[in-house]
């Protein structure tokens, strides 16, 4: 043989790292492939591969028969014995159709390296899926490559992310070349390798920018108890300070609020509202409910609170859509049934039925965690 094929095995698993029966398994499929080719190739044949009689022998595999049908996959007694001594007709046996030595070595030595380079590059890709599986959760920054459709394909070098239409943000628009922070959500293993679902519309990706440009929560001295978000139009995050005299709002605004400014312009200018976070449910919603002024909040049972405010702060307070006091709900986790002054005294009065302000379950949208998709 041209191929020393024990020799050249053990090299291919040691520097590898290739599973022996994994190993075989391959080279001996990638032999068969090449002999296939070969004008004068049998039917029905296997390759298998000998270590300990360092060979490769290509073997047909006949079914014998009394009357041969079907010459590809039949063989007669007679000539079965000649192969097998104890051959039976019914039996299926296998015969020697390895080619020369000379041109069974440059088979060997094509499905090597066929084998190894394959290998590799299942290698690399399970290298890269176990890279990126540790990042999920984590913001990443990448190229726009392509738009296939509506989607963002974004470009991390050797991987490339999927940013699909469910995760971008209404009126965000991107071009080939642009560079993009997105959220990691999963990574999965597709055909051409490691595929990563990434987003730009997770509460999640809102998390990872504060804490790049937040020092103060990066080294825990402030901490995000929650998020909501309605991507591309307005969040609300609450944080709270975790060490005696910082101030966990004033960190996130920075000087002349040049840290929620970088933060803004990295969302094209959503609006976020950092909440200050409370023990005290009565606080923390009306906190939640900024840049509203808050009159009044009773907290009821089965996490609900009424919430006063002035009449001219009752539009605010709702928001346009109800947006303001949705996120509040979600936020803090309560069911909120907010109402003007003068509506509360409407309601109160004997026989006034009153008009009604703006009621908002809070499981309708349940509060997101920090880092979940709202």
């Amino acid at each position: 043989m041209q191929v020393n094929i024990r020799e050249a095995f053990k090299t291919v698993q040691r520097e590898k790292g290739i599973a022996p029966d994994v190993l075989q398994d391959s080279l001996e499929a990638a032999l068969l492939a090449a002999y296939k080719k070969m004008p004068d190739a049998r039917e029905n044949t296997i390759a298998r591969l000998d270590l300990d009689g360092n060979e490769i022998l290509i073997l047909a595999r006949r079914q014998v028969v009394e009357q041969v049908v079907e010459p590809s996959s039949e063989i007669a007694l007679d000539d079965a014995l000649a192969h097998q001594e104890d051959a039976e007709v019914g039996q299926v046996v296998e015969i020697d159709v390895t080619p020369s030595p000379a041109t069974m070595g440059r088979l060997a030595a094509g499905a090597f390296r066929q084998v190894l380079q394959q290998k590799t590059r299942e290698a690399e890709r399970r290298t890269l899926l176990d890279q990126y599986r540790t990042k999920a959760g984590e913001t990443l920054v990448g190229e726009v490559r392509r738009i296939e459709g509506r989607a963002l394909i974004v470009s991390f070098g050797k991987v490339e992310g999927v940013v699909p239409p469910t995760e971008q943000v209404a009126g965000e628009r991107f071009r080939v070349g642009d560079r993009i922070k997105v959220y990691l959500v999963e990574v999965k293993e597709g055909a051409r390798g490691a595929q990563l679902i990434c987003s730009r519309a997770h509460a999640g990706l809102v998390r990872e920018l504060f804490e790049l440009e937040i020092p103060e929560i990066l080294d825990g001295s402030v901490q995000i108890e929650a998020i909501s978000r309605e991507a591309g139009f307005r969040t609300k995050i609450a944080v709270r300070a975790m060490r005696p005299g910082v101030d966990p709002v004033g960190s996130c605004v920075g000087t002349r609020g040049g840290r929620i400014q970088s933060i803004v312009s990295e969302l094209r200018n959503e609006k976020i509202d950092i909440i200050r976070w409370s023990s005290n449910p009565s606080e923390y919603i009306a906190n939640a409910l900024s840049p509203a002024k808050v009159s009044s909040v009773k907290v009821l049972g089965e996490r609900s609170a009424r919430i006063i405010v002035d009449d001219s702060q009752l539009s605010q307070a709702i928001g346009r859509e109800g947006q303001n006091v949705r996120l509040a709900a979600r936020l803090t986790g309560f069911k909120i049934d907010i109402k003007s002054e003068s509506q509360a005294k409407a309601l109160a009065a004997p026989g006034d039925a009153g008009s009604s302000g703006s009621t908002v379950p809070a499981d309708a949208d349940e509060p997101a965690p920090v880092g979940a998709a709202d």
